[in-house]
């Protein structure tokens, strides 16, 4: 942050309130800002490039290039004479720029992985926290279950109650008297659809539904 100094107009006017803003004071030369992103995204580019097959073509015919031209091309053209000091100085050069840029781009990789594996880690975590839930909340549902009544629990202990209570000779109220009687009506029905039975008031009927009495 630029340091704040009163300004030549300030100092002629002699101290400046302290509820007054001051000048703000700009260096001649700024100063440059880089985007360590974008240098970021460059280097791992580079290094990506760096481990293919393509970028050891290029480098093999340049090497190749430069010591054939260097061996077979006149005397006065050549401008690096046998044991090629200038193509070691670019060698050099050369390694020692890649291998920090790729020391930048295995960093930028390592964070990437460590996001990614905090993520994974908090997913797992969630993924488990439901499942334990899950688990408790079936294992409740089993015990829920255990303690509900059947269908057939509950009509043996219907039937046992009826029974005490036609034992002990108490009447049983006319809605289940009305379902008794429906039942025994619906058995008789079955008992008259079936083949053979005797129908009431057909052909061989008396009047009331009642077999005729063979002539005197």
């Amino acid at each position: 942050m630029p340091e704040l100094r009163p300004s030549r107009r300030d100092q002629r006017r002699g101290p400046v309130p302290l509820d007054t803003p001051r000048e703000v004071r700009r260096p001649l030369l700024a100063r440059p800002e880089f985007d360590p992103d974008a240098f970021g995204r460059a280097s791992e580019k580079f290094a990506r490039f760096m481990g293919t097959g393509k970028f050891l073509v290029w480098m093999t015919a340049f090497v190749l290039a430069w010591i054939g031209w260097n061996v077979a091309a006149p005397e006065r053209w050549r401008f690096d004479p046998y044991s090629f000091t200038f193509l070691t100085l670019v060698l050099s050069l050369q390694a020692s720029y890649a291998a920090p840029l790729i020391l930048l781009a295995q960093n930028r990789q390592d964070d990437r992985d460590r996001v990614l594996n905090e993520q994974d880690r908090s997913r797992d975590e969630r993924a488990l926290a439901d499942t334990e839930y899950l688990t408790r909340e079936v294992a409740a549902l089993r015990i829920a279950l255990r303690e509900v009544a059947t269908r057939d629990f509950v009509r043996s202990e219907l039937r046992s109650v009826l029974e005490e209570l036609a034992e002990e000779g108490v009447t049983v109220p006319a809605s289940r008297s009305r379902d008794a009687k429906r039942k025994s009506s619906g058995k008789k029905r079955k008992r008259v659809d079936e083949p053979g039975a005797a129908r009431p008031g057909g052909a061989d009927s008396g009047p009331d539904g009642d077999l005729p009495t063979p002539a005197g």
